[in-house]
């Protein structure tokens, strides 16, 4: 008989004959025109024990045993393997079994597929894998059949041959292909051809890595499956891998729409923004991915985000403040998204446009995101569109789909938001004076520096720096006791914080002793500042046990030099008001 010979995988071969992929191992399969959903046979040529796998269609029967009869006769075919009961596979078998007449041949498959077969009112008998330790010896050759339940079938098996190591897969690693290659060359492009086909056809992705799962251990040198391209062994870790993360059951996401295409590049736009989301290393960089990860499905322009902070303050995420959190309040109608439960279904899954929750089309939308500890929306996604949508079961099921990761990152970036903002009060915590609310000694060094560096930069024309004491503060807590003394330190405190601008630099030194740096202020404005502040003082009323005490403060200024260090100004500073003491107290001395 005249047979194509073992092929290269890397090289074109004629799908017009039989084609030896493997060691005595045939491709007995049909092309059909315009058919992206090609249906493949093998045969395994053992002699008068030889095996049909999956033996088609009757679009194709003919065709097929045209090849199989180059390779050998019909009456050597002993077994008829079909690893699920579809059509597309067993119903060649009417014509076989009208063909078929040695007395041992059988059909050979899973006892569930069994119960659906037998209603073609079929002849041959039935050999069943489980009843036979899912083995099959042919003598010198042995095949091995693997259980892959509800890929895409209750009963289905995959088999496996130990001498070529070919696994006949089934549905398992089956494409849509339009091409007339038979081996696979490029996996990126044949994984996108598997995607849709299982992504459609499988039930779960827990259920598909569960198959694959079981095929761990078998040394793949070639996957044969019954739809899409052969895959050669540098191929087939790969793929494996890829088919492991791939989410399946797409025909849960809608209940109308039976386009698998649509619905295999929607969860792909899904799955690629949960990716942003889980390893985006900052919100904005998550942001951004997910809004380029839902633009081939809706024209959105801007993504930004309303929540409830755990203060209950009101707070918006947006790009123009880079995401870092700003007090607001939350526009309507989103802001009715604000407490609504949870839903029960992805159909139910609350989405409103800015017309409203009745409205169907609009230019801004928005999706409530749950707590995770609770069952109402604190958050609110809006993402701003081009153009206004029709908002169709797809987008209410993707919009509730997204909402579930985002709900974590929001949440995670209230938690930074939260953090920040204890840092800070620690922070101020711990450069302020508790008793006056002024900068503290411990802060005075580094603010101080920063200051004189701008301006020996000429950022700033000029510092003056003002020391101030109280005069005979130590009669005061002597007489009234020192929460006496307290309350004073305390009303001197609020003037220096009245009296200063906000660029200004207020400290408490220690005891009664003030130190204030004046920023951009020439020797007669330090001046009038300084005088200004020692009258106030002065003019300080008490009440309670110190009704009636007048307190009064003593003063020294002194310009700082360019280059001059932080020490030497505050020295001369405090000179000057060492000057102001010796010469009566209750007095301003300028340096």
């Amino acid at each position: 008989m005249a047979v194509t010979t073992h092929v290269d995988p890397d090289s074109s071969c004629d799908t017009s004959r039989a084609i030896e992929v493997a060691d005595r191992v045939w491709w007995v399969g049909v092309k059909l025109p315009g058919d992206s959903f090609q249906c493949h046979t093998y045969l395994i040529e053992h002699g008068d024990q030889s095996v049909l796998i999956d033996p088609g269609s009757l679009l194709s029967c003919d065709a097929m045993l045209a090849k199989v009869e180059e390779v050998v006769a019909l009456s050597d075919i002993r077994w008829f393997v079909c690893q699920h009961q579809d059509p597309d596979i067993t119903a060649a078998l009417t014509r076989l079994d009208r063909m078929v007449t040695r007395p041992d041949a059988a059909i050979v498959t899973h006892w569930r597929a069994e119960k659906l077969i037998r209603h073609y009112g079929l002849q041959l008998p039935f050999w069943l894998v489980a009843e036979h330790d899912w083995r099959l010896d042919l003598g010198g050759r042995q095949l091995d059949f693997v259980f892959t339940p509800y890929l895409h079938f209750p009963g289905s098996f995959v088999t496996y041959d130990r001498r070529t190591g070919t696994l006949f897969s089934s549905d398992l690693f089956g494409g849509f292909t339009g091409d007339e290659d038979l081996f696979v060359s490029d996996e990126d492009a044949y994984f996108e051809a598997m995607r849709p086909f299982h992504e459609h056809y499988m039930p779960s992705r827990e259920i598909l890595a569960h198959g694959l799962q079981r095929l761990e251990g078998l040394d793949l040198q070639l996957i044969a499956p019954q739809h899409g391209k052969l895959i050669p062994r540098k191929y087939c870790a790969g793929l494996i891998k890829r088919l492991t993360n791939l989410d399946c059951g797409l025909y849960l996401m809608v209940e109308t729409d039976n386009d698998f295409h649509r619905l295999s590049e929607m969860n792909a736009i899904l799955r690629s923004a949960l990716d942003g989301i889980i390893f985006g290393r900052d919100f904005r960089e998550t942001t951004g991915h997910l809004l380029e990860a839902v633009r081939p499905m809706l024209p959105a322009e801007t993504l930004e985000f309303y929540a409830i902070d755990a203060d209950g303050r009101s707070v918006r995420f947006e790009p123009k403040t880079r995401f870092r959190g700003v007090d607001c309040e939350i526009p309507a109608p989103f802001s009715s998204l604000i407490g609504v439960t949870r839903p029960s279904s992805e159909l139910a899954f609350p989405v409103v446009v800015d017309g409203g929750a009745g409205a169907v089309t609009g230019r801004n939308v928005g999706f409530p995101l749950f707590s995770p500890v609770s069952t109402h929306a604190e958050a609110v996604g809006v993402i701003r569109l081009a153009e206004g949508v029709v908002l169709d079961d797809m987008a209410r099921r993707a919009f509730a789909r997204l909402s579930q990761p985002l709900e974590v990152a929001v949440e995670r970036q209230l938690l930074l938001r939260s953090m920040d903002n204890k840092r800070r009060e620690l922070y101020e915590i711990s450069i302020r004076d508790t008793l006056t609310g002024l900068y503290n000694r411990t802060y005075l060094h580094d603010a101080a520096q920063r200051l004189l560096a701008m301006q020996d930069r000429r950022d700033i024309a000029a510092v003056a720096v003002m020391m101030l004491d109280l005069d005979h503060f130590k009669d005061v807590n002597d007489t009234y006791g020192h929460a006496a003394g307290d309350q004073v330190l305390e009303a001197v405190g609020a003037v220096l914080r009245n009296e200063t601008r906000s660029a200004d630099i207020a400290v408490r030194l220690g005891g009664e002793e003030f130190v204030v740096f004046l920023v951009e202020s020439s020797m007669g404005a330090a001046t009038m500042t300084a005088e200004r502040i020692r009258q106030a003082v002065g003019s300080l009323e008490f009440d309670g046990d110190i009704e009636g005490l007048v307190v009064s403060a003593s003063a020294g200024v002194a310009m700082r030099r360019q280059g001059e260090l932080v020490e030497d100004v505050i020295a001369r500073a405090d000179s000057a008001l060492y000057e102001a003491k010796n010469s009566g107290r209750n007095r301003l001395v300028c340096a």
